[in-house]
């Protein structure tokens, strides 16, 4: 589905944890509006399916539900050129997959049989289990192209902190005043991007260079963040007062809003690659949330707008990066209006 990205004029607070307070007003977006293309992403048979990473070369990792008729059990997915492989991490009653990296490495959560929640590795096609020393429970969400993983752990006193894993050694994070931090995503620079809770609500943050800047839409209910690519750009999700559920793209010079067209529920944009093409979750009604069981995932391919993939996550291969995705995922591209999306992807093997 053709579509547009509708940049928005709007105030974004910036509260910088050493100088709270501090607001800053975003530049003034062009009259230029940004042609995209939304790709719905459903598994054929799924409950529901939800994209929530994707790597330079337009790999997709998520995860779906089988029918409750089947099970209802959950898996890791990893979309690849318009077909699907099921990702399982021996043993486990439940797994997810939200973080790819440009080498194809997956980061996600196995639930074990005994109800523990664990972080993985799926690289080579081996599995390596992550805990946080003596947590309680450890999710891993996002991986960059150097390996480094974020994610978050609750601790023996039942605090959820967020964690940086780079070189074998666990850093623990928390944003100051916050009830609960988690980390949902990492670029090649070391940037993170995540949420965090305190008395005023849920907001997203950035650390960046060890300095945390809060990231509050203006007049949402809340804020997260989930995804930053190697040009500094960042997706996420926020509610508005009407209680819909809109992604967001925020780049240096303007924030923009993503809906997907035409549907009844809310929008969440998860990962954004170093092109700028950004995956995420569309529902049919509201509450729209990451673990909805009336879900699709999409793809939103953005147009090449010449942007320097500097960070290590340049595309690189003979198709034109401004077709690169489509290409890849064998989806022919649209050229107008059309009455629905395009819905991709077969069944597994």
């Amino acid at each position: 589905m053709k579509a547009t990205i509708s940049p928005k004029l709007l105030a974004l607070v910036f509260a910088n944890s050493l100088w709270p307070g501090i607001s800053v007003q975003v530049a003034a977006a062009s009259e230029d509006h940004h042609e995209a293309t939304f790709t719905v992403i459903d598994l054929p048979g799924a409950r529901f399916t939800g994209a929530h990473g994707i790597n330079s070369a337009c790999k997709i990792a998520g995860f779906y539900g089988d029918p409750v008729e089947s099970g209802g059990m959950i898996h890791g997915f990893l979309l690849d050129r318009g077909a699907f492989t099921s990702i399982d991490f021996p043993g486990a009653t439940f797994t997810s997959a939200p973080g790819i990296n440009d080498r194809g490495d997956i980061v996600g959560r196995e639930v074990s049989a005994d109800g523990t929640s664990h972080g993985y590795l799926f690289s080579r096609g081996q599995f390596t289990s992550i805990d946080f020393p003596e947590a309680m429970l450890t999710f891993t969400r996002a991986i960059n192209s150097r390996g480094d993983i974020v994610g978050n752990y609750r601790s023996a006193d039942g605090v959820t902190h967020g964690f940086l894993l780079s070189c074998n050694r666990f850093t623990s994070f928390d944003v100051p005043g916050a009830s609960f931090t988690a980390a949902y995503g990492i670029n090649a620079r070391g940037d993170i991007v995540g949420l965090y809770d305190n008395s005023a609500g849920t907001h997203g943050f950035l650390l960046r260079g060890g300095e945390f800047t809060t990231i509050d839409i203006p007049g949402a209910t809340f804020t997260e963040a989930r995804g930053i690519n190697a040009a500094g750009e960042i997706v996420g999700s926020f509610r508005s007062a009407d209680n819909v559920t809109h992604g967001y793209l925020l780049s240096e010079v303007e924030l923009s809003s993503i809906d997907f067209p035409g549907t009844t529920g809310g929008t969440n944009a998860s990962g954004i690659n170093a092109r700028g093409d950004i995956v995420g979750i569309f529902c049919d009604a509201e509450p729209c949330q990451i673990n909805s069981l009336d879900q699709h995932g999409f793809l939103l391919s953005r147009e090449d707008d010449g942007r320097n993939n500097d960070g290590g996550e340049a595309n690189t291969g003979a198709v034109d990066p401004g077709d690169r995705c489509l290409m890849d995922m064998f989806v022919v591209r649209v050229r107008g209006p059309v009455e629905l999306p395009h819905r991709i992807g077969r069944a597994l093997d």
